[in-house]
């Protein structure tokens, strides 16, 4: 029995230029004519065409297809599992999307209805890098005090949310006081202003003890991402995130005392 083009794209799902294209790459040539020189189809052709899908639906080229229907030394099976490896891999790749999508909902799910222009009332030049708080997200889903400070931050109204910028806008322009007027890093000046911040943390978002500290402020120092949440770049100068980050090592080290005998031992 022989199809006409129209018939063979209605019964695959497929356009009439899809079978002119599979034509002309010679995957797929019609086995006959009629006496107007329009294209036939026979069922062995059918029987080919949705060969040729099945390797498109998996992924193959139309030049790997074309070899696996020519050569029949071609290996096919071991064709199949290459690709069902990457097939598993593509889809351990999308899970991975899934979840760091996810997580930058919940970044962006901070409780807080506000328009644009409210934001930047708010939070003025503090920018909060999606991709940053995403991996820090992810990176720390599991420990207690980020699921706390999540929690903490999603319960904020926005007169919370005020209070705590205006607090934080004191506090940094201590910091570049103290910074510009080169205080040292572990004096007095600059250890309280790193103790301040430990407990805006506290106040705000989650318990923060100077181990954590230690761990918040080495982010400050190795991602400007991680700085411009304190600091916005107009207001940064170089070295204030090390300078920060030594400060809040000073005080940590202050606030934990000198090591006992037994911790020396160790």
């Amino acid at each position: 029995m022989s199809y006409s083009v129209g018939q063979v794209a209605a019964f695959a799902g497929v356009t009439v230029r899809t079978l002119h294209h599979y034509d002309k790459a010679g995957l797929l040539a019609p086995s006959g004519r009629s006496h107007a020189g329009y294209r036939l189809y026979s069922d062995a052709d059918l029987a080919r065409l949705q060969q040729i899908l099945f390797y498109r639906e998996l992924g193959f080229s139309l030049e790997e297809t074309a070899v696996v229907l020519k050569d029949p030394q071609v290996d096919v099976l071991e064709l199949l599992l290459a690709r069902q490896r990457q097939l598993k891999e593509e889809i351990a790749r999308l899970q991975r999307l899934t979840e760091v999508t996810q997580q930058a909902i919940d970044v962006q799910q901070n409780g807080v209805d506000l328009t644009p222009q409210e934001r930047f009332d708010v939070f003025g030049e503090i920018a909060f890098d999606l991709s940053y708080a995403t991996e820090a997200q992810l990176k720390w889903q599991q420990s207690e005090g980020q699921r706390e400070s999540m929690a903490r931050a999603a319960s904020h109204t926005k007169e919370d949310w005020r209070r705590l910028m205006a607090e934080a806008a004191t506090w940094r322009a201590q910091l570049i006081a103290a910074f510009d007027e080169g205080e040292p890093c572990d004096g007095e000046r600059a250890m309280g202003i790193a103790e301040e911040h430990r407990r805006h943390i506290e106040r705000w978002f989650t318990g923060c003890p100077p181990d954590r500290h230690r761990r918040i402020a080495d982010d400050f120092a190795a991602d400007p991402r991680a700085f411009a949440l304190v600091v916005p770049p107009s207001e940064q100068r170089p070295d204030l995130a090390a300078y920060l980050s030594k400060a809040v090592h000073a005080n940590a080290s202050r606030k934990e005392g000198p090591p006992t005998e037994s911790e020396e031992e160790r």
